[in-house]
């Protein structure tokens, strides 16, 4: 079977100017992911970017640049357009793909053996599409009304659970995708068919959309020893 890796990494980030590209833990954010695929056993690592400035980057870490049209570059392009561009691009030069895993880059916080982990699941049954995911523990959810009270969303207070009774959910962290490519052309979308999840430990839930994400991700990095590898 053959497996690709799909890394998309736009120019533009208001949040965080380059935010691809900049400085975590001694080397590029990009440089992490590209990595952690390189040693997770996939070969064939591209990235997806309308910067040439990240496609340098990405190339220096072993990945195949796709250069992306403006286009589907800008704010309103969805992930999926960009996913769907560069795997025809794929398929042009390299023949039929099997599988793509599509991780994140602002989600550094992950190993090698997710990246294998969620190959040797996607290989173990029938699944089409799978996604990570972190186990949701006693996470209760307030929200303000109309009328600007607050009022719990996902509990009744009133009848408080214990920990035990509480029935089982996960959060999508938004860190690893993997999909078959029928999926993606069929229904645009990333997740279709057969849905499996990939459980990943609670403290990879994190992504980084602005600078305090970028220092918890840091200290998080360097606290469970992934920063050495």
């Amino acid at each position: 079977m053959k497996i690709v890796a799909i890394i998309l990494a736009r120019g533009g980030s208001k949040g965080l100017p380059n935010k691809n590209i900049m400085q975590f833990c001694g080397k590029p954010l990009l440089g992490w992911t590209i990595e952690q695929c390189l040693h997770g056993g996939i070969k064939d690592i591209y990235i997806s970017s309308d910067s040439d400035e990240i496609l340098s980057v990405g190339m220096k870490f072993g990945a195949i640049p796709i250069k992306r049209p403006d286009a589907i570059s800008n704010d309103n392009a969805t992930s999926e357009v960009g996913l769907l561009h560069a795997l025809d691009y794929i398929e042009l030069s390299g023949g039929k793909v099997d599988w793509v895993i599509a991780p994140q880059v602002t989600s550094p916080i992950r190993e090698a053996s997710d990246i294998s982990g969620i190959i040797n699941l996607a290989y173990k049954s029938n699944f089409d599409s799978l996604l990570s995911v972190i186990k949701i523990e006693d996470f209760f959810i307030w929200g303000q009304t109309k009328n600007l009270d607050y009022e719990p969303i996902n509990y009744d207070y009133k009848n408080r659970l214990r920990r035990q009774d509480i029935e089982k959910k996960f959060h999508e962290n938004g860190s690893l995708y993997m999909f078959k490519p029928s999926i993606l052309k069929k229904n645009n979308n990333r997740l279709g068919g057969i849905i499996k999840i990939y459980e990943m430990e609670k403290h990879k839930m994190f992504q980084i959309d602005n600078i305090e994400d970028l220092k918890i991700c840091e200290v998080i990095m360097k606290a469970y020893g992934y920063s050495k590898n």
